[in-house]
């Protein structure tokens, strides 16, 4: 056998030695590659743009404006809407007495009856003579026609006649003294006289009411009284439960001396005479609606003059002070006027910045305690 290696062997040996050569030195550049990317800083993230730090930033809400009417209450209590006590108009023995307590009555009805028949003679005499003064000028007018009478005579004939039916008009009047009437329909609530008794000019005889409408009395502050006025509803709550809207008939001018307050009436329907005299209620009225909104009482602030109103901001995000006035407190809130329209109102941070300052507006994160009358 020859001692020389054979060619195909040494060829394959080379091919051998190459190739790992080849793979040693790709991993090796991939290496160098990976330390070179991995000493190079990786490139910075783009950085948010940030809000201006020299702003102050509030939350503020939009208005929402309605009309509202503030409520006032006053207690007051149910009284007759007439109440008179009948008096006697002449002198005599009470023959008739025609009710009793409680009795309802219509306007007209003869209550009392005095006896006088002198007072009836009277007026049948004085009727005799009006008849004969009649007959007489009858005759002294057919005697003038026929040119058999002076123009003296017959003007004393018309005077005669004249005086006899004023003395029948005087003699029934004074029969009519005798008859005490109801003066309107009501209920009698006191008679004061019995049946037999003497009767003089003046006496009280008997106490007639009226409580159809009832009328409940009540006085209402200074503060308040500008804001009623007659025929204004009103709503009224008895302490028996009842609960009726009635009507304001009347509100005094004159303030009382002593509580300067005023006198207010409130007329209620009472057709069948279910409601007494004298029952305490409770009058809800209502003054002329107001253009406003309703606040928490948290964002109130005060202006450097001290006056009392709201922070807001415009549409470029600058403060403003807004005067207000207090119109009503609510559970709700408080109802205030004077906000002017198109701007937002300042719910947290207000005390922080003044007017004409620009801020940065945001909504409040969790809505106030106190938000009716606002939206975000």
């Amino acid at each position: 056998m020859s001692r020389h290696m054979p060619f195909h062997r040494i060829a394959a040996f080379v091919v051998l030695i190459l190739a790992a050569l080849w793979v040693l030195t790709g991993k090796m550049s991939s290496v160098g590659s990976d330390q070179v990317q991995a000493a190079q800083p990786a490139p910075k993230a783009e950085a948010a743009p940030k809000a201006d730090a020299s702003l102050t930033t509030v939350a503020a809400m939009v208005p929402v404006f309605a009309d509202h009417a503030r409520v006032i209450r006053i207690s007051g209590e149910t009284d007759a809407d007439k109440s008179v006590v009948l008096a006697s108009r002449a002198s005599g023995i009470i023959a008739g007495l025609n009710v009793v307590k409680g009795q309802r009555v219509a306007a007209g009805d003869a209550l009392v009856t005095l006896e006088g028949p002198e007072l009836q003679a009277a007026v049948d005499n004085a009727k005799m003579l009006l008849d004969q003064r009649s007959r007489e000028l009858d005759v002294d007018l057919k005697l003038q026609a026929s040119g058999n009478l002076a123009e003296l005579t017959m003007i004393g004939a018309k005077s005669a006649k004249a005086a006899a039916e004023a003395a029948v008009a005087q003699a029934a009047a004074e029969l009519d003294k005798l008859t005490l009437r109801a003066p309107f329909a009501g209920i009698v609530d006191d008679v004061a006289v019995q049946k037999g008794q003497w009767a003089t000019p003046g006496m009280p005889v008997a106490t007639l009411i009226s409580i159809d409408p009832i009328v409940v009395r009540a006085e209402v502050g200074e503060l308040d009284v500008s804001d009623l006025a007659m025929g204004a509803k009103a709503h009224v709550d008895l302490v028996d439960g009842t609960s009726m809207d009635g009507t304001v008939r009347y509100v005094s001018k004159v303030a009382s001396k002593v509580t300067r307050t005023y006198p207010v009436e409130v007329a209620l329907a009472n057709a069948g005479g279910k409601i007494p005299v004298g029952m305490t209620a409770q009058i809800t009225l209502y003054a002329p609606p107001v253009r406003a909104i309703t606040v928490p009482r948290s964002v109130i602030t005060l202006s450097e003059a001290g006056d009392l109103g709201l922070r807001t901001v415009d549409d470029q995000n600058v403060t403003h002070f807004a005067a207000v006035t207090l119109v009503d407190d609510t559970p709700a809130g408080l109802v205030v006027a004077g906000v002017p329209e198109g701007v937002r109102i300042v719910v947290a941070g207000q005390d922080l910045v003044k007017d004409g300052q620009k801020v940065d507006v945001v909504a409040p994160p969790v809505a106030p305690a106190e938000t009716v009358g606002t939206n975000p």
